[in-house]
């Protein structure tokens, strides 16, 4: 695995530069799963400066449809691309067309239970009830291999999966964060090239963000170390600090360098 670069290896002129930052939220913006004071000023701080904040999460629809409207944020995307809520607006955009909701729910359903006769442990996560487009249990005390396995089942049955350090995703194949995230770029905020976009997260699904090839400045929060071994695409950047620290530490870097620049 190559030495991850600090951020203060980061020049100045590029940070400076940045307009939008794309970001996971759990472990990413949180602190012990909880939003903290540093954490909303540095998102009012970058608002005041013109920066863009969109929120790429796994989490439920039912809970982003909350957090896009109550945040200082331009958006969030739900359920790791599957849906982007703009701003202040409760109507989702499908990013993964589901045609015949009821049949996809079943189908997720009976996925899951076919993985719990193998995993008779896993246990569904409680906000299944708010998600559309796919389907979680708790990632609990999985091992990586048997995470691996999991995914390997999901793969022979026609679905996807991933996660993070909080749950299980079984998705429709070819949906992650990066899909989703370029989308809602290309629609939404067509303004900015890639070299303007900062993508930051903590774990292995937040991998497609940490992709280089359409996303070159890339962030991982420190702890997002615990997963490198298990990522093949790696973040361009780690800071130095742990989750929403993390974060408040790209957001001080990039206002100052933007504060350096204009004078």
């Amino acid at each position: 695995m190559n030495r991850h670069r600090q951020l203060s290896e980061v020049g100045a002129i590029y940070l400076s530069n940045i307009r939008l930052v794309a970001t996971d939220m759990d472990g990413t913006l949180t602190r012990r799963g909880k939003f903290t004071p540093s954490l909303l000023q540095a998102l009012e701080d970058l608002a005041a400066s013109g920066i863009q904040v969109l929120i790429v999460t796994g989490r439920s629809a039912g809970w982003v449809s909350g957090l896009s409207s109550l945040m200082p944020i331009a958006g969030a995307v739900a359920e790791n691309g599957g849906l982007f809520y703009p701003s202040g607006n409760m109507k989702p955009v499908a990013l993964t067309p589901i045609p015949d909701l009821a049949n996809h729910r079943h189908h997720l359903a009976t996925t899951f239970e076919q993985l719990q006769s193998k995993f008779p442990r896993i246990r569904e996560s409680t906000d299944n009830r708010f998600r559309i487009t796919d389907w979680t249990f708790d990632v609990g005390s999985l091992t990586p291999d048997e995470l691996q396995t999991l995914s390997n089942f999901c793969q022979q049955m026609g679905w996807g999966f991933t996660y993070s350090n909080v749950q299980c995703h079984i998705k429709p194949q070819g949906q992650d964060k990066a899909v989703g995230l370029l989308q809602v770029l290309r629609e939404y905020f067509p303004e900015y090239s890639p070299e303007q976009v900062v993508t930051v997260g903590d774990s292995p699904n937040d991998e497609s963000l940490f992709n280089r090839h359409y996303f070159p400045i890339s962030v991982g929060v420190a702890n997002v170390l615990e997963y490198a071994n298990q990522l093949q695409h790696q973040p361009a950047y780690v800071t130095t600090a742990a989750e929403g620290e993390g974060f408040c530490e790209l957001s001080s870097y990039i206002l100052q360098s933007r504060s350096e620049q204009s004078s």
